[in-house]
């Protein structure tokens, strides 16, 4: 028996998708430039990691008939369905807008419009937005952070506004740069983290759930071992409040607590504070004072 026979077989690369949705209007477009910078930082951060990234890029621009048909008719034709089938597929989102009257594109919101929620539950999305100034920054809070919130998506914590000013000079373009890594490092964590906790990626026909918030910086084995146990030992999904109709649902964000997020140690704590505070009220009404005033 040679040396050779003893080598185990190489394995299999995990494999991840990665869909970024531009809504630039224009070719080229400041948006599909913030794209681009995304996606190739999250691709060489994947595959420092293992992982291989098939990544696809969605053009609004080139489906902005077939959007507004499908909003009046209900219909979606071949490229839009295709469209909106590799986002609903996705492991990973990359979404970038551009901003008009201080807001998302009309274009861009439409396009989502068309995505029920629920369909994104769990999956991480990268925001980013483009404009003429930065004191449009903001946009990424007040309009996508809430859109993609409702639906059941995972937003990350950083967002990227590139404004126009800043492509034009090196200091600039390499201030995005930086924070393109950023946006796009904390992308790949919650995809890994995500993995991880569920055991597959969409594309390999996993159908995992982000159970806990991205792991940032890291990136060793020991770290993903830790995830993996911490992701094992969290509470089941009839131990959460949903945020959707369906309690039982599984993947969907945690919201408000409820009893059932509490230890028999915890309830009986909350009982005695209770009792207490009916205590103290009563012997404030004997005392001809009332709880509370000043």
């Amino acid at each position: 028996m040679n040396a050779t026979q003893h080598l185990a077989p190489a394995a299999t690369p995990q494999r991840v998708r990665l869909v970024a949705v531009s809504g630039g209007l224009g070719s080229p477009s400041s948006s599909r430039l913030l794209v681009d910078r995304i996606v190739s930082h999250a691709q060489r951060s994947l595959e420092a990691h293992g992982i291989v990234a098939e990544t696809e890029v969605v053009e609004l621009r080139e489906l902005a008939v077939e959007i507004a048909h499908n909003l009046v008719t209900g219909f979606a034709e071949p490229r839009l369905r295709a469209a909106l089938d590799a986002v609903r597929s996705a492991d990973g989102v990359i979404a970038v807008s551009p901003v008009f009257n201080a807001s998302i594109a009309g274009l861009f919101k439409s396009f989502f419009d068309l995505i029920e929620p629920g369909e994104l539950r769990g999956i991480p999305v990268a925001m980013g937005a483009t404009g003429g100034s930065a004191r449009h920054s903001l946009v990424i809070e007040f309009a996508m952070r809430p859109l993609f919130a409702y639906l059941r998506s995972i937003p990350m914590p950083t967002g990227i506004f590139a404004a126009t000013e800043e492509w034009g000079s090196a200091r600039g373009s390499d201030g995005i740069d930086e924070r393109s890594a950023r946006v796009a490092r904390e992308l790949v964590d919650a995809i890994r983290h995500r993995l991880w906790a569920g055991g597959g990626a969409r594309s390999s026909g996993g159908d995992a759930v982000l159970s806990a918030l991205p792991v940032r910086g890291g990136g060793d084995a020991a770290d993903a071992g830790a995830d993996a146990s911490a992701a094992a030992s969290a509470p089941g999904d009839d131990s959460t409040a949903r945020m959707d109709d369906d309690p039982a649902a599984a993947g969907a964000p945690t919201i408000a607590a409820t009893t059932a997020d509490f230890s028999r140690s915890s309830l009986q704590d909350q009982a005695k504070r209770e009792e207490h505070d009916a205590f103290a009220d009563l012997m404030s009404k004997f005392a001809g004072t009332e709880v509370g005033d000043s």
